[in-house]
């Protein structure tokens, strides 16, 4: 059996019935594995569990494993360590709604990690070229205050492992990678942006070491990568997005996930129309968590500050990430609405010279 560490499988094969009863705690009689999605940074599979506790027999769950590859594991392990650590030791400490974990393990010192998470389907995610309504994009506004509101700069994440906010040395690493992936993006997408997107870029590039450094006296737990693609809605079109995908888990200015969702799901002309609205409705709901000494100007400010995670995301995604034509379309999507929330808001203008 390919079974690396206690409660810990890399290979889909070893789900069986007797590893899920003796890590589920309740007995497991058959299993079948359905793989979603596309598996590039990891594997998905929908199990269909066969168990006498069960209501009708069964039960569905979603597997997730590490990719195949020994190497990329290995590469991609500090992001599977975020993810785990969020299920293990921080989803129960704050609100954001996320799906339910039933079992959360990984072998010290490699990228081996298992995951067995709570099957929301039929809901559906977000499609990150279509964009969504503004509806669903308030109902995960307020979602991420759930996140960031219950340990807003709370001292005791600074302890955490594998959690820090941005130093001068990670701030210089993100300024070395990010420059030359700019000009890489520029050339490759160039038919697909918007004139003035390409200068948005560069001047990205020059500024993005102080602005990963700044604000940093306000910080909480930020997903990193809280769009579309990454967010389950559910099927009747009632409130109550799920967050998923935590492998990009840091301790960052928390208005960084607020322009990010904002600015990559609404059409330019909606987002003009309705950020107010939606920044006023995540602050609302912030308050509502206790946060206290930041009011909706403050907020409003961190925003407009914030939409340079857009272009970093977008730009570093495509760029060592797998390409794909749809990827190729969702990340040049995601840099022509952010380039023109970052021209509208005067982002450049609030980054220290």
């Amino acid at each position: 059996m390919n079974v690396a560490g206690d409660g810990v499988v890399v290979d889909p094969a070893d789900l069986t019935p007797d590893w899920l009863t003796g890590v589920l705690g309740r007995p497991v009689t058959g299993v079948a594995a359905e793989p979603l999605g596309t598996g590039q940074i990891g594997t998905c599979y929908r199990l269909t569990l066969e168990s006498p506790a069960a209501p009708g027999g069964a039960e569905r769950v979603v597997a997730k494993l590490p990719a195949p590859d020994p190497g990329l594991r290995e590469m991609l392990a500090g992001a599977y360590r975020g993810e785990v650590r969020f299920y293990r030791e921080l989803a129960a400490t704050v609100e954001v709604r996320a799906p339910a974990a039933y079992h959360a393990a990984m072998t010290p010192g490699t990228g081996d990690f298992t995951l067995l998470l709570e099957d929301l389907a039929p809901w559906r995610p977000g499609d990150q070229l279509a964009g969504c309504t503004v509806a669903q994009a308030r109902d995960a506004a307020v979602n991420l205050a759930g996140l960031h509101g219950p340990r807003w700069c709370d001292p005791a994440l600074l302890d955490v492992e594998g959690l820090s906010v941005n130093g001068p040395a990670d701030a210089a690493l993100l300024a070395e990678v990010y420059a030359p992936a700019v000009e890489t993006f520029s050339h490759d997408l160039d038919g697909l942006l918007e004139p003035g997107d390409v200068e948005v870029l560069r001047r990205s590039a020059d500024v993005i070491e102080a602005w990963a450094l700044a604000r940093a006296e306000r910080f909480a737990l930020v997903h990193g990568d809280y769009r579309l693609d990454n967010l389950l809605f559910p099927d009747d079109g009632s409130p109550g997005v799920c967050a998923v995908d935590w492998q990009t888990l840091s301790l960052a200015l928390p208005a960084r996930d607020v322009a990010y969702l904002v600015a990559t799901s609404l059409p330019v002309a909606e987002r003009r129309a309705q950020e107010d609205a939606l920044v006023a409705a995540y602050h609302e709901a912030l308050l509502g968590y206790g946060v206290a000494g930041y009011d909706l100007a403050l907020c409003r400010e961190d925003y407009r500050f914030s939409m340079l995670q857009g272009p970093l995301v977008a730009v570093l995604g495509c760029v060592y990430g797998t390409r794909t034509d749809r990827g190729d379309r969702m990340f040049a999507t995601m840099v022509r609405r952010t380039g023109a929330a970052i021209r509208d808001l005067d982002t450049f203008a609030l980054v220290p010279a």
